[in-house]
């Protein structure tokens, strides 16, 4: 969602940093760009003109720190009020009342709530193991009750009974004394939208929240509206009290200016974003995060987070012995390929890898996208359990049949085997170091044989931007499986040759095709 104005400011930023000093000329024209960048992203006019104004104020009587330099400087200001403008801290879903805890979501009709309720009763019920029991009190909507009935379903939660005739602030009444009876830790109310705001909706909304007497009034809010989405926020805290707001289509071409603007002008937490149409699409909104993501920091954190959700830690480690062994077979590929495409596939993965941003349009042009894995696995498949096994069998005839047999080429098959070959050759050569498998990853960063020393670590950690204390590399969730707190696991084709990522079929960095 962030594209255009991630593209924007880095633009703005890149020309800052190669310079040597700043005026105060220089940082008054950069606040111009900024401040078009933002408003043509959809900011709330106020909103730009305070940001940006408390921008000027710091970079032009900003302390250069050693070893940074002005420009530096200005892009870890801009990236700092960034994170202030979207809230400081995330704010997660507060459940700390006597169950059962009553959220009511409300919103515009179209902007996601029936799916964004599916969503959270999923996320409270895997994640948080807590009992969730959902209500519709969509009487105006045809079908609406039955969609949220058919979600129920699908994900194994329960749904309030429909009975015909019942207004909105009756259903919910009678949604928090089954919640009761049922020994619910949560109950979810789903309250009906209208196309535009109107007074019937609001009276309608302020009703159930006197009825229900919600701990949780969750705006969910289209981020593809831009600025009307401040008028809708600021409609609905005046009239029924909101006490968070969740986003939906993140993943929409939208410029981002909502989630700026909302935040700043009701002063409500974003508490949740929609990232996808899937069930388990939906994220905790983390400013510092989404800052990161807008100036092309990537976001490694919730890279690993996403790592630790979808990846099975048995079945990965069992991989890393093999490919440590030299034994790393198409079989053990297509586990990873697969892993991958679960995790979001190539698009989403490099949305949070630093840097990625500035080269969108090689890689677009290039042609990479998701299908790539697809392919890939279609072609594994089509081989003979013997072939995976051993690949050096495959001659030309092999080749043909397994090209016809997944729909692609034979130039194809031949750079799945040579990127497979590469992958298992990198991985043994990792796992024959001196020391174990990191010696193998310290000489390739060009520490010599061994584990690098203290003072290289250190010398190391103050060429990181930011160094490596305070607001240098991320502090990592503490419920993260020990395997994955010390970075990243082993992806296909992420393994950081020439210290930049490489992605299947795109072979290694810096040659051109």
């Amino acid at each position: 969602m962030f594209d255009n104005l991630s593209e924007k400011l880095g633009g703005i930023l890149d020309r800052l940093t190669g310079r040597g000093s700043l005026s105060e000329a220089d940082v008054d024209a950069a606040m111009r760009e900024v401040r078009r960048a933002l408003l043509e992203a959809d900011v709330s006019l106020d909103v730009v003109r305070s940001f940006t104004e408390r921008v000027r104020e710091q970079a032009v009587g900003a302390t250069v720190v050693k070893s940074v330099t002005p420009g530096q400087m200005v892009v870890k200001i801009v990236h700092d009020e960034l994170i202030a403008t979207l809230g400081s801290e995330g704010e997660p879903i507060d459940l700390n009342a006597v169950p059962p805890v009553a959220i009511m979501m409300v919103g515009l009709q179209g902007s996601g709530k029936t799916t964004t309720t599916a969503k959270l009763a999923r996320r409270l019920t895997r994640r948080d193991k807590r009992k969730v029991l959902m209500a519709s009190l969509d009487i105006y909507r045809p079908a609406a009750m039955e969609q949220l009935a058919v979600l129920g379903r699908d994900l194994d939660i329960p749904t309030l009974p429909i009975v015909a005739g019942q207004q909105p602030p009756q259903i919910a009444k009678r949604a928090l004394e089954a919640g009761r009876l049922g020994g619910y830790d949560v109950v979810l109310l789903d309250t009906a939208g209208r196309t535009t705001l109107d007074e019937e909706m609001m009276a309608e909304a302020a009703a159930i929240k006197s009825t229900a007497n919600p701990h949780e009034v969750l705006l969910v809010a289209d981020s593809l509206t831009g600025q009307d989405a401040v008028n809708l926020a600021r409609a609905f805290d005046q009239r029924v009290g909101l006490t968070g707001i969740v986003l939906t289509r993140v993943d929409g071409d939208g410029r981002g200016g909502a989630a700026l603007s909302m935040r700043a002008v009701t002063g409500k937490p974003i508490k949740l974003i929609g990232t996808g149409e899937k069930t388990d699409a939906l994220e905790d909104f983390h400013p510092s995060r989404i800052a990161g993501r807008i100036l092309g920091m990537g976001d490694v954190v919730s890279l690993v987070e996403k790592a630790a959700a979808n990846i099975d830690a048995e079945k990965a480690a069992r991989v890393a012995e093999k490919m440590r062994k030299g034994q790393f077979d198409l079989a053990d590929m297509r586990e990873q390929l697969l892993q991958m495409a679960n995790m979001g596939g190539i698009s989403g993965l490099m949305g949070m890898m630093p840097g990625i941003a500035k080269m969108k349009n090689q890689i677009a042009n290039a042609g990479i996208d998701d299908k790539i894995l697809k392919r890939q696995v279609a072609v594994i498949d089509s081989m003979t359990r013997q072939e995976r096994k051993n690949p050096d069998i495959l001659k030309a005839s092999r080749k043909k049949r397994i090209a016809a047999g997944s729909g692609v080429k034979v130039e194809d098959v031949n750079k799945l085997l040579k990127m497979h070959r590469n992958m298992a050759d990198m991985m043994k050569a990792m796992g024959s170091g001196k020391r174990g498998p990191m010696a193998g990853i310290a000489q390739a960063m060009g520490f010599g044989g061994g584990m690098p020393s203290p003072e290289q670590m250190k010398a190391l950690a103050e060429k990181m931007p930011g160094g490596a204390g305070p607001g240098g590399m991320p502090s990592l969730p503490k419920d993260l499986p020990a395997g994955l707190r010390s970075g990243l696991p082993n992806l296909p084709g992420l393994t950081g040759l020439s210290g930049k990522p490489t992605l299947p079929g795109l072979g290694f960095p810096g040659k051109k095709k």
